[in-house]
């Protein structure tokens, strides 16, 4: 029986060892994932300017949350939006077709906040500017930026999602992160996802 030849043990070693590094400074380093979440405790800074190591995609636009742990960007959202800019239809103008709102918006089925305390447009759409949402507190915030509002409730998922743990990434791991943001995923108005089964591949059972 032969004995094995060190050179191939180390080669066959050498990427193991060197995807165990990788991973391990991806979170542990200076911009790793685990470290931007135990520095997200600084409140952002819409003065300072994000220089860009490398071009990021088109429709992107920087985060602006508190306590965020270093820069990182969403995918836009008023440019993939059918209806957007409310505003259009929105106005002060007479509506005089009948049903106009059932018409423009019947598709929209409002499941949010539960039976208790079910939401009504206006707790998130700002009554008298339609092109924005509005905070808890009066406050106007872009639809580009709707994740502003939904930390106001969904704020463990928020720090999940600000440290890197919840949200699919489009580009980049750390550094340079872009993620999608809540309604990349959610359905605003119905957020909750219906129950799922995994598929099988199992022949069906004959009867």
């Amino acid at each position: 029986m032969k004995k094995p030849n060190f050179k191939n043990c180390l080669f066959a070693i050498l990427p193991a060892l060197f995807l165990i590094f990788s991973g391990w400074y991806a979170y542990s380093g200076e911009g790793g994932v685990v470290q931007i979440y135990k520095n997200a405790n600084e409140p952002f800074d819409d003065e300072e300017k994000v220089e860009l190591v490398s071009p990021l995609p088109g429709d992107t636009v920087l985060v602006q949350t508190l306590y965020q742990g270093g820069p990182f960007w969403i995918q836009t959202r008023t440019d993939k939006l059918e209806r957007f800019q409310c505003s259009q239809c929105h106005n002060n103008k007479e509506v005089k077709i009948a049903k106009a709102a059932e018409m423009a918006h019947g598709d929209v089925v409002l499941v949010h906040g539960g039976k208790d305390k079910p939401l009504s447009c206006f707790t998130c759409h700002k009554e008298d500017e339609r092109d924005f949402l509005v905070s808890e507190k009066g406050e106007k915030i872009d639809m580009d930026h709707s994740y502003q509002l939904c930390r106001q409730c969904h704020f463990r998922q928020n720090k999940d999602w600000v440290g890197g743990a919840h949200g699919k990434r489009v580009s980049h791991w750390a550094g340079q992160r872009v993620v999608r943001t809540c309604t990349s995923c959610h359905d605003p108005h119905s957020p909750l996802f219906e129950k799922r089964w995994p598929a099988t591949y199992s022949s069906p059972l004959a009867k």
